[in-house]
């Protein structure tokens, strides 16, 4: 006979299974199994091993092969594989760079005192310089009117006068918006495995495989030093829009040694990176998912991965028994209907405002799934039901009885209070906003005042539930397995919160949520609930509706 497995349960173990196949997987990352006989035949040894002379050589060309033509743009003589060092250079850009197109770095590696095409154990690698995005439209200040500043003005007049008809005027940023343009790159990161690994030939890792280049030196196998280009350092922020006018930008080059585990993991990660944009992710998309490994400690990097493995299992657990109990839900006895339009319309506004900033479809499509849930849910707290008539919809709302509609005035008299004190919060603000910050346009504003508005005040629309719950001396209509659920969220945030460099203000509104949730303890253990028996309204905590058995 099978034991019954609750859908939770299995929900658990399969997380289980996945952290623990994730935590093998990043072992089989950072490991690497040495070659055990160092004379053996198997073994092949590192180039840098014998002390050699290095250069550092870097190129411009228009073709990734140097077809027609390269140009020296830095170089290191002495170059040592466990320096660290950063240089800026200013490169300049061919005409054909200029006119939207492209500009490539040949990277090399080879003996000192002698070109890169006379040195047969040379190794190079080939990086892009440019990228193409959709440029950022500018913003403006909707009181004054002013977009531009006083070098972007000269820019434009510029462009005006060698003739191009697009430049500063109104028709420039909208005939551009949708059009990718070249952007210059202006970090060049490399790296080299500075350790001596004797790789064995037969547990070579395939990731290292296409980097890696041997020749045979006598009986032994030797592999020149591995040459790394870090993809992941090349930021959004740091990218330059290239104009006719970019005669000449600047490139800093940065180098610093890297461990083999280190290598191996970043490979991985980048290739993942470019994976996603094959898909369709853009330049911004993949700049978000860069951010989280370039900014990050590798093993802060690890504990956030288990963290937020927590978290998602928490939000879906969350999530599982907040739309199992709304399902289930037939009156709105001691619930805030005001709260649940608040939640509503607050993530309704967060929706699109990410849509407004472009974000990352990572975020915005939880963020949209999200609006849809609350809608469902405003329609079942108010008992809206649509029928179609002719492919027109009719909408009938639910009576309510005499005990809903005593809660509704608690709910009512509590906006009441909590309005004068967040109205006028967030109509100051929205005036402080339209006054002294700027923005691309009307709706940007308003979406920008109506999302503060909701990040820096959304936790007072939490008080009328509490204030419902005072007067009707019960917590037996909430619930509570999703607010537990929700709240091991908030402790985890709050926790980063301290853990990471936040402003101040920042951190007391991670932790203005336990405040709230606190008092719903306090209220909890004020207004205890039997579990042995049905509440007062009717519900058992098998979490199946029953009608009243039993007398107060």
């Amino acid at each position: 006979m099978f034991l019954k497995t609750s859908f939770t349960t299995v929900i658990v173990g399969v997380f289980v299974v996945y952290v623990l196949h994730t935590c093998w997987v990043m072992y089989g990352i950072v490991y690497t199994k040495p070659c055990d006989s160092p004379k053996g035949d198997n073994c092949i040894t590192p180039f840098l091993a014998g002390d050699p002379k290095l250069q550092l050589s870097i190129y411009t060309a228009l073709q990734p092969n140097a077809e027609g033509g390269h140009t020296l743009i830095y170089k290191e003589e002495k170059f040592d594989v466990n320096s660290k060092f950063e240089r800026i250079v200013n490169v300049s850009l061919p005409k054909k760079t200029r006119n939207n197109g492209t500009l490539y770095a040949l990277i090399f590696v080879h003996q000192a005192g002698v070109t890169p095409w006379q040195d047969p154990q040379q190794v190079h690698l080939v990086a892009q310089l440019t990228t193409y995005m959709v440029p950022k439209l500018p913003e403006i200040s909707l009181i004054s009117g002013e977009d531009q500043t006083q070098g972007q003005k000269e820019e434009a007049q510029q462009k005006r006068r060698d003739g191009n008809p697009t430049a500063g005027g109104g028709a420039g940023p909208s005939s551009k918006a949708d059009h990718p343009v070249s952007h210059w790159r202006t970090r060049l990161t490399l790296n080299i495995v500075s350790d001596h690994f004797l790789f064995d030939r037969e547990y070579l890792p395939s990731d290292v495989h296409r980097y890696l280049r041997v020749f045979q030196n006598g009986k032994k196998m030797v592999y020149l030093p591995l040459l790394f280009v870090d993809e992941l350092s090349n930021r959004v922020k740091d990218l330059v829009e290239i104009n006719s006018t970019s005669m000449e930008l600047p490139l800093t080059i940065s180098y610093d040694s890297i461990s083999l585990g280190r290598l191996r993991f970043w490979i991985h990660m980048q290739d993942a990176v470019f994976s996603l944009q094959q898909f369709g992710f853009t330049e911004k998309d993949a700049d978000e998912i860069k951010g989280i490994f370039v900014d990050t400690n590798l093993y802060f990097l690890a504990l956030t991965f288990f963290v937020a493995a927590f978290h998602l299992l928490f939000d879906f657990l969350a999530f599982k028994n907040d739309i199992s109990f709304w399902k289930q839900k037939k009156s709105m006895v001691g619930m805030s209907s005001k709260a649940v339009l608040w939640r509503c319309f607050s993530t309704i506004v967060i929706f699109l405002y990410l849509f407004d900033e472009q974000t990352s479809l990572l975020v915005l499509i939880p963020a949209g799934v999200g609006s849809i849930i609350e809608v469902w849910k405003v329609k079942k707290a108010l008992k809206i039901q649509v029928f179609w008539k002719g492919g027109k919809p009719t909408f009938l709302y639910g009576k309510s009885d005499e005990s809903e509609r005593r809660t509704e005035e608690y709910d009512t008299l509590a906006m009441k209070y909590l309005s004068y004190l967040l109205y006028p919060l967030c109509i100051g603000g929205a005036v402080y906003a339209l006054i002294f910050l700027r923005y691309k346009s009307w709706y940007s504003w308003l979406i920008n005042s109506l999302v503060n508005g909701v990040y820096a005040f959304g936790f007072l629309f939490m008080l009328p539930q509490l204030f419902v719950n005072y007067k009707l001396k019960s917590v037996a209509h909430l619930p509570w397995k999703a607010f537990t659920y929700k709240a091991f969220n908030t402790f985890i945030d709050d926790v980063f919160a301290f853990i990471i460099t936040m402003p101040t203000s920042h951190r007391l509104a991670c932790f203005r949520d336990d405040v709230v949730f606190l008092i719903y303890l306090y209220q909890k253990w004020l207004y205890p609930v039997d579990k042995t028996r049905v509440n007062e309204y009717g519900i058992s905590y098998d979490e199946k509706p029953k009608g009243k058995t039993h007398k107060d």
